[in-house]
C-alpha cells in the first residue's frame, strides 16, 4: 500500500487476472539474397546488409526494387529470298553471370500461403555473389528477434563448397538462439545428394530440414524488350541471284566476316564448279544453266560445302544466270523487340507468345516456407508441413518413385532425412516428407515436433522475463507455474499435445525440493522443469487385410 498523508480519496487498481503466455509466431521466413535496390558490397566481399520486415510484394518492390531482368536470344526463319525474319524457330534465355532469385523465391512463397517475412539485402545487382556476403546477411539476421525460418535464397548458386558451409552456419545460429529453424535446398542434380549428406556436417541437424527436387514453376522471367534479339536461326548472311527463280546463297559464319559471291560464265565450262578463297564463293557455269543445275552441283558436291556457304533454290529454280560481278551478301540484321513493336505486329506478337512460355525453375525452399506459414495459420505448428500441395508450379523437375525415396527418407548411414517433392496423378504436386535431417533421432525425427518445441520454448521464455528479479519463493513460483499450465492447457485442447487427459499430456513443475536446492535459491536461479508429449505425424499407415473364414 502507497503511504498516503494527504486526506482525500484515491483509487487503487487491484489486478485479479493471471499472468498469461502469448504464443509467439511461428513462420517468419528471412530470404538472404540480392536485389534490385541492395547495399554495394566492399572490396572484400563484406557487406552492410540492409534488413526489413514487409508484408506484401508490393513493399518489396518499393523499397527493394523488381527482380531481375533476364535477356534473351529468338531465333527467327527468313522470307525466302530476303533479309526478313518471317517467324520463330527457337526460344533461349541468355545464361547470366549469376542467377538472382530472390524475387522470384519471395513471389512463390506468397502465392504459396506466405504470409509477413524479413528481406536481409546483402547486394545489388551488379555485385559479384560471395560466400563473405552470406555470411554478413546471417550475422545481420542474428540480431533481429522475430524471424523464425531461414532460407539462403540466391546462395544455392554459389560453388557447392561454400553453400554447404552457409547451411553449416544457418544450422548453428538455429542452434545458438534456439528460436529458428533453417530450410535448405538439395542442389537440382540426383548426383549430389550424397554430396549434400556428406559436406552439411553432423552437428544442429535437427535445426534444419532439407528438400529436393527444385520445381518448375508458372512463374515467368522478367525481361526489357530492348533485352530481346531477334537473329537469325542458322546463318547470317544472305542474297539472292537470278530474278525470281533462280539461287540464293547463304553463309554462316563470325559477325566480322565479308562474305562475297561471284558467278562466272565459261562456254567451254560444260559443269558447274565452285571455288572458295578467304570468304569468296566463286561459281563458274556456261550460259544454259539454271538455278536448279547450280543447286544439284553444289548437293552432289564435296569439300566447299563445309566452310561455310549453302546454296538453295530461290523459287522453282528456272531462271538461266547471267554474268554477275562480285556480290557481297547482304547481312541479315539482328533486331530487339522493341524494334518490330510497331513494324511487324505478328512477329512481335509471336515473340511475346514464347516468352510467355519461359518458365523458371526454382529451388523448393521459398514454396515449403509458404506452406509452413499457411499450414502454421490454418491447423497450427504442430501439423506437420507436408502431404499439402505446392501452387503456382507445373511439377518437379525430377520425378520420384517410392524406390527413390525410400533412400531419400530414410538414410541408414548418417540419418539425414532429405524431405522430396512429389508429383501424384489426380493430386498434383505434394510435399511428401517431414522430417529433419536429424532423421534416426526419436526425439527430434519430425519437423513439427522441433518446431512444436521452439514454439512453446520461446512463448514461455518471452512470457516469464517479468519473473526476474522478482523474490525467488513459491508466490513467485506459484505465478510462474499457474501461467505456464494454462498455456499448455490451451494447446493441449487444440490437439497440439497427446494424451487423453492434461496429466498425460504435460507437467510442469517448479519449487524448492522440487527443481530448485537451497543453493540455487541463494544463488538467485528459479529452474522450472516443462515435460510435453508432443504430437507426431502418422508417416506411415498401414492397413493389414486377411480371409475371414465363413460363419455358417
Amino acid at each position: 500500500m502507497a503511504p498516503y498523508r494527504t486526506p482525500g480519496v484515491y483509487v487503487e487498481e487491484i489486478s485479479k487476472l493471471p499472468l498469461s503466455v502469448a504464443e509467439v509466431s511461428t513462420a517468419i521466413p528471412a530470404f538472404i539474397g540480392y536485389t534490385e535496390n541492395g547495399p554495394t558490397p566492399s572490396g572484400d566481399g563484406s557487406v552492410i546488409p540492409v534488413v526489413a520486415r514487409i508484408n506484401t510484394l508490393l513493399e518489396y518492390n518499393t523499397q527493394f526494387g523488381g527482380g531481375y531482368t533476364s535477356s534473351f536470344t529468338v531465333k527467327t526463319k527468313l522470307v525466302q529470298g530476303t533479309t526478313n525474319h518471317k517467324e520463330i524457330d527457337s526460344t533461349e534465355r541468355d545464361k547470366p553471370t549469376f542467377d538472382y532469385l530472390l524475387y522470384y523465391n519471395l513471389s512463390l512463397y506468397f502465392k504459396n500461403g506466405g504470409g509477413s517475412c524479413y528481406i536481409v539485402s546483402i547486394g545489388n545487382y551488379l555485385s559479384a555473389p560471395t560466400k563473405k556476403s552470406f555470411e554478413d546477411g546471417l550475422a545481420a539476421l542474428e540480431k533481429e528477434d522475430e524471424p523464425t525460418l531461414i532460407l539462403l535464397t540466391d546462395a544455392v548458386n554459389l560453388n557447392t563448397t561454400d553453400y554447404y558451409s552457409l547451411c553449416q552456419q544457418s544450422l548453428a545460429q538455429c542452434k545458438k538462439l534456439g528460436d529458428r529453424f533453417a530450410i535448405l535446398d538439395v542442389p537440382n542434380d540426383a548426383g549430389k545428394i550424397q554430396e549434400f549428406r556428406d559436406s552439411i556436417g553432423s552437428s544442429y541437424l535437427s535445426y534444419g530440414a532439407a528438400y529436393y527436387p527444385y520445381l518448375q514453376t508458372s512463374l515467368n522471367y522478367l525481361y526489357q524488350e530492348n533485352q530481346v534479339k531477334l537473329v537469325a536461326a542458322s546463318f547470317n548472311w544472305q542474297k539472292a541471284f537470278g530474278n525470281t527463280n533462280g539461287i540464293i546463297v547463304s553463309y554462316a559464319g563470325a559477325s566480322s566476316d565479308s562474305p562475297k559471291v561471284t558467278i562466272t560464265v565459261d562456254p567451254v565450262n560444260t559443269s558447274v564448279t565452285f571455288n572458295i578463297s578467304g570468304q569468296t564463293l566463286t561459281i563458274t557455269i556456261d550460259a544454259s544453266k539454271t538455278g536448279t543445275d547450280i543447286v544439284n552441283a553444289w548437293n552432289t558436291g564435296t569439300g566447299v560445302q563445309n566452310k561455310g556457304f549453302t546454296i538453295n533454290k530461290n523459287g522453282t529454280g528456272s531462271d538461266i544466270l547471267t554474268t554477275v560481278a562480285t556480290a557481297a551478301l547482304d547481312s541479315v540484321p539482328t533486331l530487339t523487340l522493341d524494334g518490330i513493336k510497331d513494324t511487324d505486329t505478328a512477329l512481335y506478337n509471336q515473340v511475346k507468345l514464347q516468352l510467355s512460355q519461359q518458365y523458371i525453375v526454382l529451388p523448393p525452399s521459398a514454396a515449403v516456407a509458404g506452406i509452413y506459414a499457411s499450414v502454421d495459420r490454418d491447423r497450427g505448428v504442430w501439423k506437420a508441413p507436408a502431404n499439402v500441395s505446392i501452387a503456382s508450379i507445373i511439377g518437379p523437375t525430377v520425378k520420384i518413385t517410392n524406390d527413390t525415396q525410400d533412400n531419400l527418407n530414410i538414410d541408414v548411414t548418417a540419418g539425414k532425412s532429405i524431405n522430396a517433392i512429389r508429383a501424384f496423378t489426380g493430386k498434383g504436386t505434394l510435399v511428401w516428407g517431414a522430417r529433419t535431417l536429424a532423421g534416426n533421432d526419436n526425439e527430434w525425427r519430425y519437423v513439427s515436433v522441433r518446431r512444436l518445441f521452439i514454439m512453446i520454448e520461446e512463448s514461455c521464455q518471452k512470457a516469464t522475463a517479468f519473473a526476474v528479479f522478482e523474490p525467488n519463493d513459491a508466490s513467485t513460483w506459484l505465478k510462474v507455474k499457474a501461467m505456464i499450465e494454462s498455456f499448455l492447457y490451451g494447446l493441449w485442447e487444440h490437439g497440439a499435445l497427446a494424451g487423453p487427459t492434461p496429466a498425460a499430456a504435460y507437467f510442469v513443475n517448479v519449487g524448492l525440493g522440487k527443481t530448485m536446492t537451497t543453493q540455487d535459491v541463494l544463488e538467485g536461479r528459479m529452474i522450472v522443469e516443462i515435460g510435453i508429449a508432443a504430437v507426431r505425424p502418422a508417416e506411415f499407415i498401414i492397413i493389414r487385410f486377411s480371409h475371414k473364414l465363413q460363419q455358417a
